[in-house]
C-alpha cells in the first residue's frame, strides 16, 4: 500500500470530506497516521483533533457518523479526500449539514443554509 507523506505537514496530513453521491464539501480536517490506521481499518472518519490533541471519530458525540466510501489521494501524497456517506444529516458540529454554511456577500459573511439540528441538544451542552 503507498504510505502517506506525514512528514510534509509535520504529522498531519489535511482531509477534505465530500458527500460521496452528491460531492458537495462537507469539512475540512486533519489526519495524524493513528487516525489514518483507524479509518482504514473501521470504515469510519478518524480525524485529528488539534484543539483537543487528540483522536478523534467522527460522530462520536453526535452519532453522525462518516462511513468511507472511498478515498483518493493527491500526486504528492500528503492531502487525501474521504468520500462519505454522512449518517445523521449533518458534518457541522454547528448543526449545517456542511461546514462551509457561511458566503461572502457584499464584505460579509452571511448564512446560506438552515441547520438540520440543534447543537444544544445533541451535545447536551
Amino acid at each position: 500500500m503507498t504510505e502517506l507523506n506525514f512528514k510534509k505537514g509535520g504529522g498531519l496530513l489535511p482531509v477534505i470530506v465530500q458527500d460521496y453521491t452528491s460531492r458537495e464539501v462537507l469539512m475540512l480536517a486533519y489526519i495524524n497516521k493513528e487516525a489514518w490506521e483507524q479509518t482504514i481499518a473501521t470504515g469510519k472518519a478518524h480525524f485529528w483533533s488539534r484543539s483537543r490533541g487528540k483522536l478523534w471519530l467522527k460522530g462520536e458525540s453526535s452519532r453522525h457518523y462518516q462511513i468511507i466510501k472511498e478515498i483518493l489521494l493527491d500526486c504528492d501524497e500528503d492531502t487525501v479526500i474521504y468520500l462519505v456517506e454522512q449518517k445523521g444529516g449533518a458534518a457541522c458540529h454547528k448543526g449545517y449539514r456542511s461546514c462551509f454554511f457561511r458566503r461572502l456577500r457584499d464584505d460579509d459573511f452571511e448564512i446560506k443554509d438552515e441547520p438540520v439540528f440543534d447543537p444544544a441538544e445533541v451535545y447536551k451542552k
